[in-house]
């Protein structure tokens, strides 16, 4: 399942989420989005978890709690259109 995080503070790093993340289960990947142009994180990520059941867990534990200074917001990301 591909999870949306959001109201990410900017110095968080990938290594730094995925520490988060696997206490709720595997992860396949991280993606902190960045501005193309100054490589700052725009304070989201998409985190790929194989295990439907861990996701939704890390999804019910992980939105709305406070990470670094800020509420997080986790939940299931849309297919683009």
């Amino acid at each position: 399942m591909n999870l949306y995080v959001g109201n990410l503070n900017y110095k968080v790093r990938e290594s730094d989420l995925r520490k988060v993340m696997e206490e709720y289960g595997t992860v396949d990947s991280i993606r902190i989005i960045t501005d193309r142009e100054t490589k700052r994180s725009k304070g989201f990520a998409f985190v790929e978890m194989p295990n439907e059941a861990e996701a939704q867990s890390a999804i019910q534990a992980l939105n709305e709690a406070e990470y670094v200074g800020r509420p997080m917001v986790v939940k299931e990301a849309l297919p683009k259109n």
